[in-house]
């Protein structure tokens, strides 16, 4: 879909996010480096909608760039915002940052969603690769005991070849976690059911029901989205299918899985699971994740971090640009698609 708007040059930006945000995504290379098409209205973002700065930059902004706590943009924003068109959030999801009535009075909204995905495959992929390999078992064991060991008496099936990976959700980075499976020899299954067999095969992998992925796969990654349809979908009778030996990688949400039936399966000690994500996201204390050896626990750093929120700053800056040059905006998200979102 292409803008029906073409502002007058230069398209006026501002950007709406928290201070340290904004220091960390476009810090001040990157601000010194905006294409002529753009003019940064401030270098200091919008925190909030309702400081007199607020009032000035939204009486003649064309574009926001919004990331990571940027407050709703609702009515009451865009009545003061007579000139804003598109919104370019600078991350994943733009559920919490935008409200409907934007798309309702025809912005246009863009996100750096499929940037985010390209680091949360890249960690599943390895996590994937290490697990087969039994990396996690193999080097806690060696750090208890401090001895010899025999890995091949020990795990006589480990390895990656031949072994079958379930990937749950056909989302983006469900689908590139296949693309970047595809050159190991790895057996790759798919459940989504919205996934058709062709599209599946498409994709290099196999289309299953959710019941058999997970019972008859050696890994089992969940890039599903959280939907109120979705909440609890790793339900306690799948973790009990989880095949002995299997490894559980969550990427996507804590509240997609029944973790109190996950916590007692990993205590029996016969699977393993890589958790980035989990409800809340800060365990309390007494959480028998933190205890249970067959857990590896990362603080929810699969997506951009360091030097990867470069290419959500990119992609965001360059569909602004696209914008103020009237072209077609490459990552756009409909209203048809919100629902669907995580």
């Amino acid at each position: 879909m292409s803008t029906s708007y073409v502002s007058p040059a230069p398209y006026r930006i501002a950007l709406a996010m928290p201070r340290d945000v904004a220091g960390w995504f476009f810090p001040p290379a990157v601000l010194d480096a905006l294409p002529p098409e753009l003019e940064l209205l401030s270098r200091e973002p919008l925190e909030s909608f309702d400081s007199p700065e607020a009032e000035v930059i939204l009486g003649s902004v064309d574009g926001l760039l919004t990331c990571w706590g940027t407050p709703l943009i609702d009515a009451s924003v865009l009545d003061r915002a007579p000139r804003l068109r598109t919104i370019h959030h600078a991350a994943g999801t733009v559920k919490p940052h935008v409200a409907r009535v934007c798309w309702e009075r025809g912005l246009q909204v863009t996100s750096a969603a499929d940037e985010n995905a390209i680091p949360v495959a890249e960690y599943t992929v390895a996590m994937v690769l290490l697990a087969n390999k039994k990396i996690f078992q193999l080097s806690g064991r060696l750090h208890r005991e401090r001895t010899a060991m025999d890995p091949q008496a020990l795990f006589p099936g480990m390895g990656n070849h031949r072994k079958r990976v379930g990937v749950i959700g056909a989302s983006r980075i469900g689908r590139h976690v296949l693309r970047l499976l595809e050159p190991y020899s790895l057996e790759l299954c798919v459940a989504d059911p919205y996934l058709s067999t062709e599209e599946a095969a498409a994709l290099g992998a196999r289309l299953l029901p959710l019941d058999e992925l997970v019972a008859t796969s050696d890994v089992v990654t969940l890039h599903a989205p959280s939907l109120p349809s979705t909440a609890g979908m790793i339900s306690r009778a799948l973790i009990s299918a989880l095949k002995p030996g299997a490894t559980f990688i969550n990427t996507a949400r804590g509240e997609l899985v029944d973790q109190d039936a996950l916590a007692e399966r990993l205590a029996v000690g016969d699977v393993y699971a890589v958790l980035d994500v989990t409800t809340p996201w800060v365990l309390p204390e007494g959480s028998p994740f933190y205890e249970l050896p067959n857990v590896l626990l990362t603080p929810h750093i699969a997506g951009s971090l360091g030097t990867e929120l470069e290419r959500l700053a990119a992609s965001a800056l360059g569909e602004a640009s696209r914008a103020a040059r009237g072209e077609a905006l490459l990552h756009e998200v409909t209203l048809a698609e919100l629902d669907r979102m995580a």
